[in-house]
């Protein structure tokens, strides 16, 4: 028979159908037997009396054992007295395709590193399982919106042949006859897409970061959610884009999962209101120090402590969840980043905070080439490796500025999980290359 999918069973009582998917749990009593068998849609109850002398179906659910694969077919039964959905199957037919070891190596009391050492059947958890549909259900959201707003999604380059601008450790690997570096961020071929005509540019993937951090925040490697927008008039272009965008993404995962969140994760899922609350650096240090929060040691940045304590603040003021960061000092940003022409010790730049948590930097970039040549020079940028990225600024290349995010961050905070590790399928950190 055809599979039937448990999320579907209503459909079909009184029919026999057959169900694929895994023991969760057994209550083998001495008169019935009671089995949740769970597929990735739901969980159903399957309820068999036993026999004298017992019959096949008894014999092979007696056997299995919890998170064993099997097929079920049987007949569904409408039944009130079930919590799970007010249904049960009644079992004519058991086979076990393939049985679990016992006893399991992780259970709910399970630390995440050693789930993590067991991840394929850690996400057999609903709750676990369920990040992973938002996860998609974000990226769908998240791509709709940018063709809707007329990008073009590009994939660049993840082998470099020289270590990007950024102040981040890189990757070196072997690359046939020399070395080539793992890409930190897609920023310099997002400019030359811009360079080369293309308005609006768009990518999800990869990137690399040689950082020794063992945060709940940082990982060795995840995705990016990157963006560039040609012909702004001005970094708050960047910021709409941004926050029109999360706004399309929490509404559609609200839609679509909202009560799953709730009840598995406890998380209420907030579609925000536009715009988003906006600070100036130079403010946002001024609210803080009076409250004790010490600026000193931070350097004209915000450590996790000031950013919680901003987000907490702007919660109060505005019942907002997110707030933009803007007007940096250049000293804090790199050089490719904008100045203010009437005070160049800033930054047309930005931040978002969700949650009391950075997920996004960005900001309008220097398109004039002796500017920016001027400012990697000040800040010891060398040059000649950026030769061919710097060339392209010769030609006519148009105001832009961009962003970037990642992907497992935003998922950790939309849905209040404790560190990214938990948002991403397998997480590479300084110490993990396994599984």
């Amino acid at each position: 028979m055809p599979r039937t999918l448990v999320k579907d069973l209503a459909a079909h009582i009184g029919e026999r159908v057959t169900v694929y998917g895994w023991i969760n749990t057994a209550r083998l009593q001495r008169k019935m037997q009671f089995i949740v068998l769970r597929d990735h849609t739901g969980m159903v109850q399957v309820t068999n009396k036993r026999t004298e002398p017992p019959s096949d179906v008894e014999e092979a659910l007696e056997s299995t054992s919890i998170e064993s694969a099997v097929k079920i077919s049987g007949t569904v039964l409408a039944n009130p007295v079930v919590k799970l959905g007010g249904l049960e199957l009644v079992p004519d037919s058991v086979e076990v395709v393939n049985a679990a070891v016992a006893p399991l190596p992780i259970n709910e009391q399970t630390g995440i590193d050693q789930r993590l050492e067991w991840r394929f059947l850690d996400l057999r958890n609903p709750a676990r399982h369920l990040i992973f549909d938002v996860q998609t259900t974000v990226e769908e959201a998240m791509r709709e919106f940018a063709y809707g707003e007329g990008a073009t999604e590009l994939h660049t380059p993840k082998f470099m042949g020289t270590a990007s601008e950024s102040g981040a450790e890189v990757f070196k690997v072997k690359y046939f006859d020399r070395f080539a570096y793992l890409a930190q961020s897609p920023q310099l071929y997002k400019q030359m897409a811009v360079s080369g005509g293309i308005d609006k540019v768009f990518e999800i993937g990869p990137v690399f970061r040689a950082e020794p951090s063992f945060t709940s925040r940082h990982a060795t490697e995840f995705i990016s959610i990157d963006v560039e927008l040609a012909w702004i008039d001005g970094v708050e272009d960047v910021m709409s884009f941004e926050e029109r965008m999360l706004a399309r993404v929490l509404a559609a995962v609200a839609e679509k999962h909202g009560d799953a969140i709730r009840e598995l994760l406890g998380v209420e899922v907030v579609v925000p209101e536009l715009p988003f609350p906006r600070i100036a650096m130079r403010e946002a240090i001024e609210l803080l120090t009076a409250q004790g929060w010490k600026p000193e040691k931070n350097k004209g940045d915000l450590d996790p402590e000031g950013e919680r304590s901003l987000s907490a603040l702007v919660r109060e003021r505005h019942g907002h969840e997110f707030v933009f960061i803007t007007d940096f000092p250049a000293s804090v940003r790199p050089f490719y980043h904008m100045r203010h022409a009437d005070d160049p010790t800033l930054t047309h730049s930005f931040d978002l905070l969700w949650k009391g948590i950075e997920i996004t930097t960005g900001a309008q970039r220097e398109h004039r080439y002796d500017v920016l040549v001027k400012q990697a020079e000040e800040k010891g940028v060398d040059t000649g490796p950026l030769a061919s990225y710097l060339t392209s600024f010769r030609y006519g290349t148009p105001p832009h500025g961009g962003l970037g995010a990642g992907l497992s961050r935003i998922l950790m905070v939309m849905l209040g999980l404790d560190s990214i590790r938990e948002s991403t399928f397998l997480f590479r950190g300084p110490t993990r290359l396994e599984p």
